[in-house]
């Protein structure tokens, strides 16, 4: 049961190809229980499929480490800000032509940080207290209430 007061969740999971849908249908679930419209709850799960992939597959984690996810409300609900959070420290990098990096047309993977660039508000990367690690987040200004209405 997920509880529409509640502003904040949070979720670890083992580091595994399963932790991608179960955070998805977690963060589902709570948007919906916030009420949040039908596109933004796809674009959010969009957004955080990919920072959960970059953790999973990329992320050189030591054996027995979680991935951490945490979503929040914020802003009167006009805010939702989504983090991820692995023990690696290596910094996410998004592909680009400058760097001839730009993925083979044909390729399945590579493009997760340009769609979270062109999906987010904004996005970065902050360490982790302790030094260990580091959480990879975006923000997402809400287009919509859950009524289908605008936000103003």
């Amino acid at each position: 049961m997920y509880d529409a007061a509640v502003t904040t969740a949070r979720h670890r999971y083992p580091r595994t190809p399963h932790t991608v849908s179960r955070s998805r249908a977690n963060l589902r679930a709570q948007l919906r229980a916030w009420g949040l419209s039908p596109d933004d709850v796809a674009t959010a799960e969009l957004v955080l499929s990919e920072l959960v992939t970059n953790a999973v597959q990329h992320a050189g984690n030591p054996p027995g480490r979680q991935v951490e996810v945490r979503f929040t409300l914020t802003d009167a609900p006009t805010l939702l800000r989504l983090e991820v959070s692995d023990a690696c420290t290596a910094l996410p990098r998004p592909r680009t032509a400058a760097l001839d990096l730009t993925p083979d047309p044909d390729a399945e993977s590579g493009r997760g940080l340009l769609l979270v660039t062109a999906l987010a508000d904004g996005w970065g990367v902050t360490p982790r207290p302790h030094g260990i690690g580091k959480t990879v987040w975006a923000e997402l200004k809400l287009t919509q209430l859950g009524d289908g209405q605008r936000q103003p």
